[in-house]
């Protein structure tokens, strides 16, 4: 199978600048760029899924190049529905270091910073240089523009696909990009930065766009939405990430194991065969998950992701270690252990809401500490362990620390 091929049966590309494109994807060694700005210190899934293009081009002999926005994050990208809040400068700065090191980490691609050329361009120059080229009419009439016309758009937000179109032309000049890809809601930036060669340069540049990827219900990820899965493990665990992955309803996994994955499609028939036989295993969604978290954090931390699951799933969480733990309950508020019997423990901690519902918990076998079963209403947790579990029924854990 061709790239283009490749690329249309997973699925990433919904808009394509040119049909001579589908040529030189398959045939030529094009240098192209993806760019994301520096809304957060941490890109998150639906980064991934569009920056994983750049690995997917290279494979066929593509140049990848990385960009973060430092210039264009200071802007903000027009939204469809208001406009985004302003970041301070310091932030963006922070979170520029952040997002070059990790797409560096991650991808393992050249990154730029479109801060770098724009705080160089005096506004007098850059309407010169560049805002003479493309008429307000053209502009107009991009969809992003056109809903924003009725609410409102500042001048500053309508000024940023002219920056972007800048971004595309210095690549062109400084880099030889002749090709672009980003999310789809970024086609009007793209064919406005073609539209500035064009007649800046007499020369064609290409693009191509590709689907937003969604989660079970039909909204993209990010931080505005509420539901970003972040790619720094720190603010999203590869446990979690393993967590979401698993959890991934049937009627979209295919379409994941496409987008977020490199199984090939043969490899993908197999493991949709596989899983379709005995969907409760749920061998796509170990599949997904294996993948993206060893592209992402490496084997090791599948690992770890997998045996919390497992030791969580068997009830084993003895075999946990304190950052396993900590990996898993991170969201559970942190308990003092105090050196008092378990019947006490359950009611100053709210666990039961008196000594009587204490001991119905306990005789019913309803109470365990790090996975074993206590009986003894007067048991007392001690052993060497810095955080300790008590769980209640199958779902209510509680996390306790030792405090010195």
């Amino acid at each position: 199978m061709n790239l283009y091929d490749d690329l249309i049966y997973r699925g990433l590309i919904k808009d394509i600048s040119s049909d001579e494109l589908k040529n030189k994807l398959n045939n030529e060694k094009l240098v192209f760029y993806i760019g994301t700005d520096p809304t957060a210190d941490s890109m998150h899934i639906g980064h991934f899924s569009s920056f994983l293009i750049a690995n997917r081009l290279a494979k066929y002999g593509h140049k990848p190049i990385l960009l973060i926005g430092g210039a264009t994050g200071l802007i903000g990208d027009p939204k469809p529905s208001k406009e985004r809040q302003m970041i301070s400068k310091e932030q963006v700065l922070h979170n520029v270091s952040c997002l070059t090191k990790q797409a560096k980490d991650i991808f393992g691609f050249e990154v730029v910073n479109n801060y770098d050329w724009a705080k160089e361009i005096n506004f007098v120059d850059f309407f010169r240089d560049y805002g003479k080229y493309i008429s307000v009419n053209y502009m107009l009439d991009k969809d992003i523009i056109r809903r924003r016309m009725e609410s409102g758009i500042t001048y500053c937000e309508f000024s940023y696909m002219m920056m972007q179109a800048m971004d595309f032309v210095h690549l062109y000049e400084t880099k030889g990009v002749t090709l672009q890809v980003a999310g789809s809601d970024q086609w009007g930036n793209i064919t406005t930065g073609i539209e500035l060669a064009r007649k800046k340069y007499d020369v064609e540049l290409y693009g191509f766009t590709m689907p937003l990827i969604l989660d079970s219900n039909g909204v993209k990820f990010g931080k505005t939405e509420g539901n970003a899965l972040w790619l720094d493990k720190n603010k999203t665990t590869s446990y979690e990430l393993y967590q979401y992955l698993i959890n991934t309803s049937d009627d979209i996994i295919i379409d994941y194991l496409k987008k977020l994955t490199f199984y090939t499609k043969e490899e993908i028939e197999d493991i949709e065969k596989k899983h379709f036989e005995e969907p409760e295993k749920r061998y796509a969604q170990k599949k997904l998950a294996e993948s993206v978290i060893t592209f992402i954090h490496g084997k090791d931390e599948y690992d770890k992701a997998l045996n919390i699951s497992n030791c969580l799933f068997s009830g084993n969480i003895k075999d946990l270690t304190d950052q396993e733990i900590e990996d898993a309950f991170k969201d559970l508020p942190v308990n003092k252990l105090e050196d008092k019997p378990l019947i006490d423990l359950l009611v100053d901690n709210r666990i039961a809401s008196s000594k009587r519902e204490a001991r119905e918990f306990i005789n019913n076998n309803a109470i365990s500490v790090n996975g074993e079963i206590i009986n003894d209403s007067m048991y007392i947790i001690n052993n060497n362990r810095k955080y300790n579990i008590i769980r209640r029924g199958k779902k209510k854990y509680y996390l306790f620390k030792k405090i010195d």
